[in-house]
């Protein structure tokens, strides 16, 4: 019977996977960039924002990074790269500051931060040059701040109304409302309130009758109310009729007539009238 030889040896487990990615590192004596791996690894950032930001920071000092330069060097395209100097933008890898020359041209200034910094807006940076030539920004006069309107909830009847909801746990603790129920069930109430109900009536008319088997949710229980026992609006108030003129006597004949202010009737006023005419 022929012996079986195995040419291959078998293989020392050691226990980790071999289905992940393996390294091959070697030592960078010259042209190389450090890079953290808050960037390399960054869970927010898209692939394409974490390449550009390494490329910028392999790049030497004044090489342009405008989204036209960028788009010349690599096939992403003008929409991505800009895309992707946005995200930098906002998580601090990169601030593009607006600068103003001494001839009055504006340009773009990019810096790159190899670490992220807490993002700020764009400033207009003065120009390089003698202070004296460059004008003094014109004065603008100061605009008062118009004041803030009243909020809803700083209105006198909403104040009432949390006051009604949040009373109601001591008629009855099963009407215990936390206090996010308290600001949601809140304009309800004011509406009841604007209706004319005093808010011992609202209190009173949500805590009666209440069920034997108990409130499982307080707030749903209270919202149903609200919405289905609301009373009517209260009728607008009709004007009063205008009150007729009081009665006086008259000079003459010492009839009662209505007028605003003593003198004749109307019928002595024409005779009085007729005999001063024929006089």
């Amino acid at each position: 019977m022929t012996d079986q030889h195995f040419s291959a040896h078998a293989r020392t487990r050691t226990g980790r996977s071999h289905q992940g990615v393996g390294h091959v590192d070697e030592h960078h004596d010259e042209r190389f960039t450090v890079v953290g791996n808050h960037l390399a690894q960054h869970s927010e950032l898209s692939l394409t924002a974490i390449g550009l930001a390494v490329h910028i920071h392999s790049l030497r000092s004044g090489t342009l990074v405008g989204i036209k330069a960028l788009a010349a060097k690599f096939p992403e395209g003008e929409t991505r790269i800009a895309s992707a100097l946005r995200e930098l933008e906002t998580h601090g890898y990169l601030a593009r500051i607006k600068e103003r020359l001494p001839s009055g041209r504006i340009v773009t200034r990019t810096i790159s931060y190899n670490k992220p910094r807490t993002h700020t807006a764009p400033q207009l940076r003065k120009p390089h040059g003698d202070p004296a030539q460059t004008p003094p920004p014109p004065l603008t006069p100061a605009v008062p701040t118009p004041p803030r309107p009243p909020q809803p909830h700083d209105l006198p009847a909403h104040r009432t109304a949390r006051d009604v909801l949040a009373g109601l746990r001591t008629h009855d603790p099963r009407l215990h409302l936390s206090e996010q129920d308290v600001r949601r069930l809140a304009p309800a109430v004011a509406t009841w309130l604007e209706r004319g109900v005093t808010p011992d009536d609202v209190r009173r008319t949500l805590s009666a009758g209440m069920p034997q088997d108990g409130v499982r949710h307080p707030a749903g229980f209270l919202a149903h109310r609200l919405t289905a026992l609301l009373p009517p609006p209260l009728p607008a108030a009709r004007p009063e009729p205008p009150r007729p003129a009081p009665l006086q006597n008259c000079d003459d004949c010492d009839r009662a007539f209505r007028a605003v202010t003593p003198g004749r009737c109307r019928g002595c006023s024409t005779t009085h009238q007729a005999r001063a005419a024929a006089a």
